[in-house]
């Protein structure tokens, strides 16, 4: 996942984990009510870091630095945006756009550095900062794109938009004229006075869900001083879990700590049909206990208020008012989309339940396939199928090498770069890996780290974004963070990682290269501030190098013995490569659905019973499939009530066709190559929002995207 990143006139500003980037485009406040330019001159954060590339001081930044930090930042910038609304010279590109392009550096550095803290290593403090400048953040935003004029200049720069000779200068212009528009600049007083309370509600709102949603997780976990009951798992499993026990100052115990998505992974190794029955419903409930955690409630309001947002802009559903600007354009069209895989995966996943009802009654058991089953009575499908066990696998997949010799490696065939590690740039955990990138020509490109293992204060699932952006113009090089939630290895033990992890590490580093290639002007249109339905097309394509022969021989060498993996497992990996799709599509686009089935509500829908209009939202889609729950339910579905993918989680089933059809390409072209690297590099990788997405995508691919490839890819199209 890409963490969504607002713009603030094209300071790539990341709002506070992401807590208002649906409520608001870009973030930042009107004059707050705190202690406004105080200290600004000795933050922290007022000046650029000294440190190479500008890497932010980890080892120097209190917690205390952020309120004031922020508070500063927005009075400056605030003053920076009436200096160019109020110059009585005549509006120019220069003096308007360029100098907006400019404005806001110190709120970009401070935010940058909180959005990263309070998604990977949040604490109380932080939260309650983050708790009380969100809203501040978003009328800031507000503020700033509702101002008269200001947008009166941007308008008269746009009017002669046919004046400027560069593309880039050109697609700046049409990217902020309706950045403004879409922000409101062009309805009535009344209305925007209307707009700008609700984004403080709805950037408040996000924040507490998020809030609320870490500490339902944490919550959830499943807990026993029975260690019986943990039978099926491994003795590194049952080793992490006595950690994450004493990590809570619970010894004595056994704690398997929830992921993000609504499967948990050990429900395919425990024996015990009970206790996977209450680690699935711990997932499943976890944020709706009726209690301070309870998240139905903001869910509820999010919806009600996004669908009157949109209707203050003339769209009959906030789904009308998001895609607008993304490539799908429309929400017939995503719908279109979903409708062409939903029967698909239905069928699939119908024949992949009947094999698991088969193996149920094959072991001698007898009872009803059920969502807690799945995982582990599949793996034994998937064993009697390819005979393939994800224990065999994971002794060739030691993290740190599946990141330097793959990673790393298929960067290098591909693009020509190389990597140094640096253990002097500080972090925020002592987990976390560092490493200087440096391009073809020697030349540095930028700075990678990685902070892989899971935390109780981290958020769930795995992410991408910039501590500090790209930009020819501001001078500055790329320095991205891979995050991710993988079980820490108890002391001494080696970390090993399934194929499933190995896959999210590809993933990720694919944002990580579209993040590093940038090779912008403007930071508005820098690296991966794209669509979102664009945006997940590089690390969706990345994926497929893991499986890539000269890639995966590379890394996968077992850990103890120094082999690489043998060829006739690597063809159980290939064979098995569209096992349980049905599934796994499946659970996708019934999230997918449960979105747009959200943000397609009208103004004058009622306030929802959350339970039940999740249910008729998969059955109206046609994806309430037996025993496939949807990915994650309304009540912990971060991406769309925190991150920034309101009406916009189709993108990963969308994103998936575009990296198909890439793949393809590539397949057809030799396969990895430099010459086939550098070419998605230079028309795809490199381009940032410089031009629009569908003539971007048909300079590389040679036609629109088609759904064919990914069909026949993710074992679709058929039986297998």
């Amino acid at each position: 996942m890409l963490l969504i990143r607002s713009l603030l006139l094209g300071a790539a500003v990341c709002a506070l984990a992401v807590a208002a980037a649906q409520a608001a485009p870009a973030k930042a406040a009107k004059k707050p009510a705190g202690p406004a330019g105080a200290g600004a001159a000795g933050s922290v954060f007022a000046k650029p870091s000294p440190l190479f590339l500008h890497a932010p001081q980890f080892d120097k930044i209190k917690d205390s630095d952020f309120a004031p930090a922020i508070y500063a930042a927005m009075a400056q910038q605030r003053a920076e945006i009436e200096k160019i609304a109020n110059n009585p010279a005549p509006a120019t590109f220069d003096n308007t756009i360029v100098a907006m392009e400019r404005s806001g550096q110190m709120l970009d550095r401070v935010l940058s550095v909180f959005s990263a803290l309070t998604g990977a290593n949040t604490n109380d403090t932080l939260d309650k900062i983050d708790t009380e400048t969100s809203p501040k953040l978003a009328a800031h935003h507000d503020a700033i794109f509702l101002n008269p004029k200001l947008f009166a200049r941007v308008q008269a720069v746009y009017d002669h938009h046919a004046a400027l000779k560069d593309p880039e200068a050109q697609q700046l212009l049409k990217v902020t004229y309706d950045q403004f528009v879409h922000s409101g600049a062009k309805l009535a007083p009344a209305d925007q006075t209307r707009l700008k309370a609700i984004n403080e509600q709805l950037s408040s709102l996000a924040t507490s869900f998020q809030q609320k949603l870490v500490a339902a997780a944490k919550a959830g976990a499943y807990v026993t001083d029975d260690k019986t009951k943990l039978a099926g798992l491994s003795d590194q499993q049952i080793a992490a879990a006595v950690q994450a026990a004493k990590a809570r100052g619970l010894e004595g115990k056994w704690v398997l700590p929830l992921q993000n998505t609504t499967q948990q992974p050990v429900l395919q190794d425990l024996s015990d049909r009970s206790v996977r029955e209450e680690v699935f419903n711990h997932s499943w409930t976890r944020a709706e206990k009726g209690d301070a955690n309870d998240t139905r409630e903001l869910v509820a309001t999010e919806a009600k208020l996004r669908a009157e947002k949109a209707k203050l802009f003339g769209y009959p559903n906030y789904a009308g008012y998001v895609l607008e600007n993304q490539m799908a354009k429309t929400p017939e069209a995503v719908q279109s989309f979903i409708g062409q895989l939903a029967p698909a995966a239905g069928a699939r996943a119908g024949r992949e339940a009947a094999d698991i009802q088969k193996a149920i009654e094959a072991g001698g058991e007898h009872f009803q396939l059920k969502p807690w089953d799945w995982e582990r009575y599949s793996e034994r499908v998937r064993k009697a199928k390819y005979d393939l066990n994800d224990e065999e696998l994971k002794p060739y997949f030691l993290l740190d090498k599946v990141l330097t010799d793959g990673l790393f490696y298929a960067a290098g065939q591909l693009y020509g770069i190389t990597f140094k590690p640096r253990t002097d740039i500080p972090t925020w955990s002592p987990d976390m890996k560092v490493f200087e990138v440096h391009d073809k020509d020697g030349s540095v490109l930028g700075l990678a780290y990685f902070d892989y293992f899971k935390r109780d204060n981290k958020s769930g699932g795995a992410w991408m974004s910039n501590l500090v952006g790209q930009s020819k113009l501001l001078g500055t090089k790329p320095v991205i963070f891979n995050v991710a939630n993988f079980t820490k290895p108890a002391p001494g033990q080696p970390a090993l990682i399934s194929f499933d992890d190995v896959t999210t590490m590809f993933h990720e580093f694919g944002h990580g290269l579209h993040g590093l290639f940038a090779n912008q002007k403007y930071p508005t249109l820098s690296g991966t501030n794209v669509a979102r339905d664009f945006v997940e097309f590089p690390s969706q394509f990345n994926e497929n190098w893991a499986l890539d022969p000269k890639v995966l021989n590379h890394y996968a060498v077992h850990y103890k013995t120094g082999q690489t993996i043998p060829p006739a497992l690597v063809a159980k990996i290939k064979k098995a490569r569209t096992f349980n799709q049905g599934y796994t599509m499946g659970e996708l686009i019934a999230a997918a659905e449960m979105d747009m089935q959200w943000h397609m509500l009208g103004t004058d829908a009622p306030k929802q019973d959350v339970d039940a209009f999740e249910v008729k939202a998969l059955k109206a889609g046609g994806v309430d499939y037996p025993n496939v729950p949807p990915r994650y339910r309304s009540s912990y579905f971060l991406h769309i009530w925190s991150n920034g993918y309101a009406a916009g989680y189709y993108a990963y089933p969308w994103t998936q066709m575009l990296a198909d059809d890439s793949f393809a390409w590539f397949t057809d072209h030799g396969g990895l190559t430099r010459a086939n690297g550098q070419r998605f590099r230079d028309l795809i990788l490199s381009k940032g929002h410089t031009e629009e997405y569908g003539p971007m995508f048909r300079a590389f691919y040679g036609k629109d995207p088609d759904i064919g490839p990914m069909l026949k890819h993710r074992g679709l199209a058929g039986d297998e």
